[in-house]
């Protein structure tokens, strides 16, 4: 899957007033190009992580750009016969899986729906077969499942559950849109420790959204980084945790708390507030919390730079890898001045 300069813009209407929103912006991004591999997008929310991922669904169509899949246009794609080939290849799983089934419905016939609507079986039989495979694959069995309602099963049955249906079609490619964030604690490593399995016992590649850093920095083989519509930085996830490039990546890294008494958090909490103002900017989005921020930070959009391996769209990214090269010090404790003029 590869993603050119896509850009997806909303009409937002307050009163007799209207404003685009630029939710994506010109994000180019690859995925699993070099193999099964699992890329995790982070970001706040607002951030536009979902957004982009409905465009690589099809299930959003972006404003300019295109997302390529096997040399096929998704935009076009979902508007022909191809559809059906498309969405057996890139299956989605999302957020809340209490909204993804009807409560009404039990949920073995979501599974048997999947199987006959894809033409992955024909016969009841066959069809019972592909599904107790699927479970198998997410750690569970018919008994788990068969005559059940999904409020009969835990949450992180069901969403155990959304993956194996998604397995059904066998795809290569499965967009997971922050899949344990409604899960209990104590569960969302089953459903982590569940796509690294599918990426190195199966080969599927996983588009892994979430705004858990934890998660991410367990899971996943590359990071790239989100912030209002756009795409700041991106590359092998140890190198981002480690050394982050993008003043806004830093931040987010500063925000996990680290388990060690010894080490209190002693920095100045700033919450952003989702304003159009941050996305119609024609700068840098990240001027209201950058300690590197000067005046050509305000007027001119910073160009993504490729620096050790990785994407960094920053003014200064070179300055933060040198200082990040010849400083005795962690890179959290440089403090650069903020220059408006």
């Amino acid at each position: 899957m590869a993603a050119r300069h896509v850009s997806k813009r909303f009409r937002i209407r307050r009163g007799l007033s209207a404003t685009d929103l630029v939710a994506v912006n010109e994000v180019s991004l690859d995925i699993g190009y070099g193999g099964p591999e699992i890329l995790a997008l982070v970001g706040e929310s607002g951030s536009g992580k979902s957004t982009f991922a409905y465009s690589i669904l099809g299930l959003v169509e972006p404003t300019t750009g295109s997302i390529m899949y096997k040399g096929q246009d998704v935009a076009k794609v979902i508007r022909t016969a191809s559809r059906m080939w498309f969405r057996k290849e890139v299956q989605p799983v999302f957020q809340n899986p209490f909204d993804t089934f009807n409560p009404l419905r039990k949920v073995e016939s979501y599974l048997y729906e999947t199987v006959f609507n894809y033409g992955v079986a024909e016969k009841a039989a066959d069809a019972e077969k592909v599904i107790e495979e699927a479970l198998e694959a997410v750690g569970l069995s018919w008994g788990d499942v068969l005559g059940k309602y999904p409020h009969e099963l835990s949450g992180g049955q069901l969403q155990r559950c959304s993956v194996a249906r998604a397995l059904l079609t066998g795809p290569s490619l499965i967009v997971a849109d922050e899949p344990v964030s409604m899960i209990d604690a104590s569960l969302r490593m089953s459903i982590v420790n569940l796509f690294k399995n599918l990426k190195e016992e199966r080969g599927i590649t996983v588009l892994y959204i979430t705004h858990d850093l934890s998660t991410a920095y367990y899971v996943s083989d590359r990071v790239a980084v989100m912030l209002r519509g756009t795409l700041v930085e991106a590359g092998a996830t140890e190198e981002i945790f480690s050394k982050p490039l993008h003043p806004y990546t830093r931040v987010l890294l500063e925000s996990v708390p680290a388990p060690d008494p010894n080490r209190r958090w002693a920095g100045e909490v700033k919450l952003p507030t989702l304003e159009l103002k941050e996305f119609a900017r024609q700068g840098c989005k990240f001027i209201d919390r950058c300690p590197y921020v000067h005046r050509i930070c305000y007027s001119q959009k910073p160009e993504t730079r490729l620096i050790g391996g990785r994407y960094v769209m920053c003014h200064f990214a070179e300055d933060i890898e040198r200082k990040q090269r010849g400083a005795a010090a962690p890179l959290m404790e440089v403090k650069s001045p903020r220059t408006k003029g």
